[in-house]
């Protein structure tokens, strides 16, 4: 993983600006939403130990195995509800983008969050099974993506 490529979480900043303090250690998320963003750009490198250490003890799986994962595309933001500084829980709703052997894929979930002892957790989260694409349809190029995001296939999990 190169530092000085686009941080996968969607921030616009090199990783080595962005979620790498997260995924060494050497910075605590302080909000809710880049908790989850750093966790995304931790799926999308396969970082097993960073996932369980910032999932919340009372959810957190024995262990995370992550090698049948799809290849993470992009991480769509939608919604934050509270999960701020001075907050103890948070929402953040959004979209992952993927493209697996079947195809392209989205997942959408509502990520619960909870702040204790300095610190933001992962706690559980809804997804959304209508918003998941079917990735063994087969998607024209000039198609509607069916991630929702309004472009055209081509430009957008299609590439």
């Amino acid at each position: 993983m190169s530092e000085q490529r686009s941080c996968p979480c969607g921030s616009g900043q090199n990783y080595a600006q962005c979620c790498v303090v997260y995924h060494r250690g050497e910075q605590r998320a302080a909000t809710a939403e880049a908790l989850m963003r750093s966790r995304y750009a931790a799926y999308v490198y396969a970082d097993s130990a960073y996932l369980l250490k910032t999932w919340h003890a009372s959810t957190r799986p024995e262990q995370l195995a992550l090698a049948d994962q799809p290849a993470w595309q992009r991480l769509e933001i939608l919604d934050c509800i509270a999960g701020r500084p001075g907050d103890t829980e948070g929402v953040v709703e959004f979209i992952a983008h993927y493209r697996s052997e079947q195809g392209p894929g989205c997942l959408r979930e509502r990520s619960r969050f909870v702040y204790e002892q300095g610190a933001w957790f992962y706690l559980d989260g809804a997804v959304d099974g209508s918003a998941q694409s079917n990735p063994a349809t087969k998607i024209g190029r000039n198609a509607p993506c069916p991630c929702g995001s309004g472009k055209k296939f081509k430009h957008c999990c299609g590439r």
